[in-house]
């Protein structure tokens, strides 16, 4: 006898033996036992859920004698005749193929003879999703009204083509995918029955890659049992899968976390050259990320993703070594990249180009990139990471015009009404050498803030801070805010909460607190606030009460 493939020859034969599906299995066993049985069925699901193996069970259990708990018996004179393959009561139609209006004539005129063997006449039209319009025209009288004895089964993976009016007139049941652990048991029981020794491991790997299918598991454990004569283990399913080597592609990912745009790139020019489908490559990728993401957000990684001890200690490691914001936006990179290779006709220079802005973080504007580069930052300040200074080369000394000092001002902001903003330079937004140290003491009185201006305050503040603060970042968050006089007290406002949160760390507060002192702006004479943000209806509202009212005074707090 032919071989038969491992999802042949495990195919339930009652109702018992399914897969999971208990809401569906309940009902049509409740009906088989009240003999209430519909005249038209829908199965609707995902393939290799059993769609098509219920059909045929219920179809045998409606015609047996004597049903065993809503499954045929096998043994009575009715499922013998049924088990012949000639016998016609029990008609199976593949709508892909005949899907025409002469098909569905010819099942409208053979319906109305009477079953040969059994009770019920019944049809199972698989994939009925593919008649034409005329098809479903020539078969929805018939479902309508059919004979007593003719029972219609209609199975499809894509119910949403499947017109309202044969939708309407069906007993609808919506498969669901199969669970991991469900399916994890079910190829345990067929690797024992068909003798086959194996790791947990590879059983997990196998099953994962099922994607919830029982079909899509036993055809892919059917090529893994011949792969191997003796013990199978994960990394022949890995090679089996044609997924790349666990390392490469660790070090691949690492890299690219870690922001090395060099290295990254070199292990996927590797990767590539050596024949590695690119579809294959980003599904790795991908894999690998999503590990990540579950092995530094879930307390139990371990039990979710049933991997080796060695594989997941090396992606704890990398999971715990990035951060989360940085994760998640290298992961929209690629999972983007996904549905563009759809259409595009170069996928290695879309991988590529991928690869390069995942590992390029400076050069990506996106809010959870901007988040990671300020968390980093934030991080280097509070562990005390000091900037070696930078050797200048030693040059002859040759007279050279002196160039006019530049002054670049914020842009939301005025200069103080009797000085300039401090000539802040480009080259101020970076750290510099002179700023590791504490700033040597003023040689003349700092100017003092004048009372109740505000912008005079701020102005004052900010040419403060550029000389004080440690590194750019503060200066940068300070640029973004509003300043005002609440009575005595200078108050200093963002509506952004990353910023606020940002400026009320102890060690920003600290040097805010710092400046303003030098400005005569003591402890307790000065606040950080939250502000709310104001939508458009509120600013039109508050334009229009000014207009309304232009000789009383308005004032937001």
């Amino acid at each position: 006898m032919a071989y038969l493939a491992l999802y042949r020859m495990f195919r339930p034969t009652s109702l018992n033996d399914v897969v999971r599906q208990e809401h569906i299995v309940t009902v049509l066993k409740n009906q088989i036992a009240t003999g209430k049985i519909g005249h038209a069925y829908l199965f609707c699901g995902p393939r290799g859920t059993g769609k098509t193996s219920i059909a045929k069970i219920f179809a045998s259990a409606i015609n047996c004698e004597t049903p065993n708990d809503g499954s045929p018996c096998g043994k009575c004179a009715r499922c013998r005749a049924l088990s012949d393959p000639s016998n016609l009561d029990i008609t199976e139609i593949d709508a892909a193929s005949n899907n025409g209006v002469n098909e569905m004539r010819d099942l409208r005129e053979s319906v109305q003879y009477p079953p040969v063997a059994g009770k019920y006449k019944v049809y199972i039209i698989d994939e009925v999703h593919m008649l034409s319009a005329g098809a479903f025209n020539a078969l929805l009288k018939t479902l309508e009204e059919p004979p007593a004895h003719a029972v219609f089964i209609l199975a499809t993976t894509e119910s949403q083509k499947i017109p309202a009016t044969i939708l309407s007139r069906c007993m609808r049941f919506d498969f669901k995918l199969i669970p991991q652990a469900d399916l994890e048991e079910r190829l345990q029981y067929v690797f024992d029955q068909i003798g086959k020794k194996y790791d947990a491991e590879a059983v997990s790997a196998i099953a994962r890659a099922g994607a919830g299918s029982v079909r899509d598991m036993l055809s892919l454990a059917d090529t893994c049992v011949s792969y191997t004569t003796g013990k199978l283990t994960y990394a022949d399913v890995t090679t089996v899968l044609g997924n790349a080597d666990f390392s490469a592609i660790a070090s691949l990912c690492t890299e690219i976390l870690q922001g090395n745009a060099g290295g990254a790139f070199e292990r996927t020019e590797s990767f590539l050259s050596a024949g590695k489908s690119v579809g294959m490559l980003l599904k790795d990728v991908l894999n690998f990320l999503n590990a990540c993401a579950v092995a530094k957000t879930c307390r139990d990684g371990k039990n979710i993703l049933s991997l080796p001890d060695s594989v997941y200690n090396e992606i704890l490691s990398v999971a715990n070594a990035t951060d989360g914001h940085r994760l998640l936006r290298v992961t929209e990179i690629f999972a983007g990249v996904e549905t563009d290779l759809r259409y595009s006709t170069s996928p290695r220079i879309l991988f590529e180009t991928a690869v390069l802005k995942a590992s390029m973080p400076s050069c990506d504007y996106d809010i959870e990139s901007l988040l990671s580069r300020i968390t980093a930052l934030e991080q280097q300040l509070a562990n005390g990471v000091v900037v070696a200074p930078v050797e200048k080369p030693v040059v002859k000394e040759t007279p050279a015009l002196e160039e006019p000092e530049v002054e670049i001002l914020p842009p939301a902001l005025e200069p103080p009404p009797e000085e300039d903003f401090g000539g802040m330079m480009l080259g101020d937004f970076a750290p510099k050498a002179e700023e590791v140290a504490p700033p040597p003491p003023p040689t003349k009185p700092a100017k003092l803030a004048p009372k109740g201006d505000a912008k005079g305050t701020f102005g004052l503040f900010m040419r403060t801070i550029r000389k004080i603060a440690k590194s750019g970042v503060l200066l940068t968050l300070c640029m973004d805010l509003d300043s005002a006089y609440d009575g005595d007290t200078f108050v200093l406002s963002t509506e952004s909460d990353t910023v606020f949160r940002s400026l009320t760390k102890d060690a920003h507060l600290s040097l805010i607190g710092q400046a303003l002192q030098e400005i005569g702006v003591q402890d307790g004479e000065y606040d950080i606030r939250l502000r709310a943000k104001q939508s458009d209806s509120f600013e039109k509202s508050l334009k229009e009460l000014k207009e309304t009212f232009a000789g009383v005074p308005v004032e937001v707090k």
